[in-house]
């Protein structure tokens, strides 16, 4: 098996197409199941966020790969494959490791040092897990990527510029508001519609920021309740979200709706408004721009708005630990690769040893059952002495740059069937879930 991540971002791709590849957290288990399924597709792993959609899967055949992931993003967004190509990047083996690790730790993300991302990874991982589509070897890459994740906001300084898309979007809105004062915009009223994971950090970074009196709308009640009471809001029944807008200064909408939340009309009698756009499909409908007094900042209007980097010294630090992690990790790949080589050679040599047995108790009647166990005890010792050095030493090759061809040399040699789908399950593990 080998790694394939197949994928567009806002760096590659409008919020029109982002919108369309969407994964709504409904259809993802079909669409995990749909990608498990095809020909040269072994484990599959998707991440839908706000400003990406990433399929990372274990495949048998990097073109057959890629032509069974791209048939089923051009079948689920409706894009015409040629059409579809030109926003999608790929990564093979060691460049899917680095991107993956890259991802985790905010390095590609339009807030770089942002942490949001981590969460919507184990997200991805959890939804791949209970759908079945994950095995050995995206669960070792996804466990890892997330303690690269870990260890970069730990050990660097990398998410002190910019917290989260958020506190970005936050900042442009000052720019509209305030002459680009973030502080001013304490004591603001302010809606937040939907209370999913980015509703959450949305109601957490208004809440830092001083913004308030604060409201949430949700179409589920009980959501927009608990976490209104969880920071001091006052949760709005959904019904009432037109009287709501009218009370605000910044609305942050970030629903999982298929269809736009917020239309021209309704906007426009909600006028002075800042609105903040974070959800993918946008929730503000395509025409309802250019209304007097109304503001619309999108995922797309951010990533052309990016401020507050970090410093270079941080960057350079996070990228000194993916790069170490991801040496770490292609050794463990090699090394497994060899494991169930290794594991069929013995067994062949305990066939061997097993037939020559049989043969001698068939030729030599008159042995006592000790004197057999005798000689079965010494000839598995003399395999054992024989095999010890050799499969020690391939191991240790095999996990050095190139090492992939001492497995196939010892196939080849000894005549060894090892199936792909066992080299892929025999993965043993090298970490801990983070």
């Amino acid at each position: 098996m080998n790694l394939l991540c197949v994928g567009a971002s806002y760096r590659t791709a409008d919020v029109a197409t982002l919108e369309k590849l969407a994964f709504t957290p409904a259809r993802l288990p079909v669409v995990l199941r749909q990608l498990v399924g095809q020909a040269y597709v072994g484990e599959v792993v998707v991440l839908s966020t706000c400003n990406r959609v990433e399929v990372y899967a274990a495949v048998t055949g990097f073109h057959g790969g890629l032509g069974d992931i791209c048939n089923v993003l051009a079948e689920h967004s409706g894009i015409g494959a040629n059409e579809l190509a030109a926003h999608l990047y790929v990564h093979y083996d060691e460049a899917a490791v680095q991107h993956s690790f890259r991802v985790a730790a905010g390095l590609d993300s339009m807030v770089v040092g942002e942490a949001q991302i981590l969460g919507q990874l184990r997200d991805a991982y959890h939804a791949a897990t209970d759908a079945d589509t994950a095995g050995r070897m995206l669960h070792e890459l996804m466990q890892q990527a997330l303690r690269v994740g870990k260890r970069a906001h730990a050990e660097t300084g990398i998410d002190k510029a910019g917290q989260s898309v958020v506190t970005a979007a936050l900042e442009v809105a000052a720019v509209q508001l305030a002459d680009g004062d973030l502080s001013a915009l304490a004591g603001r009223p302010a809606l937040v519609i939907g209370a999913g994971a980015m509703g959450a950090l949305s109601v957490a970074t208004l809440t830092r920021a001083g913004v308030g009196p604060l409201r949430i709308t949700n179409r589920g009640a009980e959501r927009a309740e608990r976490l209104a009471e969880a920071y001091g809001a006052t949760a709005v029944p959904y019904a009432e979200l037109d009287a709501a807008l009218a009370e605000s200064d910044i609305v942050v909408s970030a629903t999982a709706a298929a269809a736009p939340v917020l239309d021209r009309a309704r906007l426009a009698a909600a006028a002075p408004l800042v609105v903040l756009d974070l959800a993918v499909p946008r929730d503000v409908a395509p025409d309802a721009t250019g209304i007097d007094g109304v503001t619309v900042i999108d995922i797309e209007g951010l990533a052309t708005s990016r401020r507050a980097l970090p410093a270079a010294a941080e960057t350079a630090a996070v990228e000194q630990i993916v790069a170490a992690e991801v040496d770490h990790f292609l050794a463990w790949l090699r090394g497994a690769d060899i494991a169930p080589t290794v594991a069929a050679l013995r067994t062949r040599a305990e066939d061997v040893v097993a037939a020559e047995l049989r043969k001698l108790t068939s030729r030599r009647p008159e042995f006592t059952e000790e004197q057999r166990a005798e000689v079965s005890r010494t000839l598995h010792r003399v395999v054992q002495q024989l095999l010890h050095s050799p499969t020690v030493r391939v191991r240790q090759l095999a996990a050095e740059p190139g090492g992939d061809q001492y497995a196939a040399l010892l196939r080849e040699l000894f005549d060894l069937d090892v199936p792909l789908a066992t080299q892929a399950n025999a993965v043993p593990k090298i970490g801990g879930d983070a």
